[in-house]
């Protein structure tokens, strides 16, 4: 027995994503063509295991509208587009039209295309022309650290009870402890703010690089 999350060995991460669903052949495809056409950036995509519970989440909530903000090449909206039903839909937000023509690639071959609308532009911007009443099943936020807090402005009101907000990279690579610059602040402050909202239950995971789930109540 053990009251802490054990220590994440790289042989222990394999025998993890070996045990749950494994990544099919597109979705390793994508992350090796994004290893091999963006090294200084591949760091942005979602872990294998990542997106594997992202599809799960997806599914065990029955999602009919999501939201990414942070699409990057497309994995983790790869991910949730998958898990959707008939009808359901997915806004991804991102302000890279070179990144996501990979994302839209990979779409189109996984046969999701139809499932996801892109939005180019700042998300702080971009964002505010959804819906204002409460109708999100789903958000994932992945994307410039310091915007964080605008995001989750604009999108607590949106979701729906019992919708999740899923946040990405919440630990920093455990650098919210002794944060070294300002997007290290910005997620520490960020998680404060989280924990003390009142309007959400909140956990977070030593999934990746962190990853917090907030349901609204």
């Amino acid at each position: 027995m053990t009251r802490k999350s054990l220590p994440l060995t790289d042989e222990l991460h394999s025998y993890i994503v070996a045990h749950g669903t494994p990544p099919d052949e597109l979705a390793q495809e994508l992350a090796e063509e994004t290893q091999a056409a963006l090294p200084d950036e591949a760091g942005m995509q979602v872990a294998p295991e990542q997106a594997a519970f992202l599809t799960f989440l997806t599914r065990l909530l029955d999602v009919r509208h999501a939201v990414e903000i942070g699409t990057f090449t497309g994995m983790s909206s790869l991910a949730i587009a998958r898990g959707l039903p008939e009808g359901g839909r997915l806004t991804c937000f991102d302000i890279s039209s070179e990144f996501t023509s990979v994302a839209q690639r990979y779409w189109e071959r996984a046969g999701v295309s139809d499932r996801i609308e892109l939005r180019i532009g700042p998300a702080a911007e971009t964002l505010r022309s959804l819906p204002t009443e409460p109708h999100l099943d789903l958000a994932f936020i992945d994307a410039d650290k310091t915007g964080y807090p605008l995001y989750w402005s604009e999108l607590v009101p949106r979701m729906r009870p019992g919708g999740v907000i899923a946040v990405d990279n919440v630990l920093r690579h455990g650098r919210v402890l002794a944060p070294q610059d300002e997007a290290d602040r910005a997620i520490a402050a960020f998680n404060e703010t989280v924990r003390d909202d009142v309007r959400v239950d909140v956990v977070m995971l030593p999934v990746a690089d962190g990853l917090t789930l907030a349901r609204r109540r």
